[in-house]
């Protein structure tokens, strides 16, 4: 969005749409207001199930959920390490999380459902991340999930930490992929191919360049400065628009417990997932999710 090389390269007028959740957009796409988009795996997954016409044709970022709280909770390397005993310290208390069927909803509840605390620990759904940091100041919820932004923003607010980063929750977990309506696919490879391509670079700079990343986005979300952005970069910064195995087999662990807490009604396959034709042929190198600097 920050400069001028996709426009230039696709030669066609881009339009940009900013949505607070993955559902969201998958209700944009059902009402054919949208043709790419960047998207965290369990919602489109649900759109996919629903009918929605998409692929996830390149990867972008994983592990990109946290879990934030005031001082007065522990961190869960302080509770060795243990997913249970974090969430033992919210019994009878209220999670913030955006929408349901967003990765951060996910997540947080296969967890709570796998430690039986869905009858003692209540999660609120947001449409809005930000309203999550707000109502923790106001002592609405004593904890929230979400992207690293929730955790820059919220220590703006109050005195807040990350009680579990990113790469303690669900290993490799795909925070956003890139989702193509198959009438471009179709018609339009090109276009898959050129979007891909500049992707591409967006990522290696962000792995790069971070604070050259950061001031480009902070021109772009003119409330937010360099420094916020690049805090966020700093706390989760796995990018690459490769579609790596691990990246795949988190992505389908996700699809039992879709199955089993009905947010879809049949086991999708890979096949009606992904379509990986594209990104091989622009990233046919490793993935660089593991590094910062490649």
């Amino acid at each position: 969005m920050g400069t001028s090389d996709l426009q230039n390269d696709l030669k066609i007028e881009i339009s940009w749409h900013l949505y607070g959740t993955g559902p969201s957009m998958i209700n944009a796409f059902k009402a054919k207001q949208l043709d790419i988009g960047y998207m965290g795996l369990p919602p489109a997954i649900i759109g996919i199930d629903q009918g929605v016409p998409i692929k996830c044709v390149a990867g972008g970022h994983v592990e990109g959920t946290i879990m934030i709280g005031k001082k007065v909770y522990q961190k869960i390397s302080q509770l060795n390490h243990s997913m249970a005993n974090v969430l033992a310290q919210f019994k009878g208390k209220s999670i913030g999380v955006p929408s349901k069927g967003s990765i951060h909803d996910v997540i947080i509840k296969h967890y709570i459902e796998k430690n039986e605390l869905q009858e003692v620990i209540n999660i609120k759904n947001y449409g809005q991340p930000e309203y999550i940091a707000l109502d923790m100041k106001k002592n609405v919820l004593d904890g929230g999930v979400g992207t690293p932004s929730l955790a820059a923003f919220a220590s703006t607010l109050f005195d807040s930490h990350i009680i579990i980063p990113p790469e303690k929750l669900w290993p490799n977990n795909p925070s956003y992929g890139i989702f193509i309506h198959e009438k471009i696919i179709d018609e339009h490879p090109e276009i898959v191919t050129k979007f891909l391509s500049q992707h591409k670079k967006a990522s290696f700079l962000i792995r790069n360049s971070p604070l050259k990343a950061a001031k480009i986005i902070s021109k772009i979300f003119k409330i937010i400065d360099k420094k916020f952005v690049k805090s966020v970069l700093e706390i989760s910064p796995k990018y690459c628009i490769a579609l790596s195995q691990e990246y795949v087999k988190s992505t389908m662990e996700f699809i039992n417990f879709l199955y089993q807490s009905n947010y879809i009604e049949s086991f999708l396959k890979i096949s009606e997932i992904f379509n990986f034709e594209f990104v091989n042929n622009v990233h046919p190198e490793n993935h660089h999710y593991n590094s910062k600097k490649t």
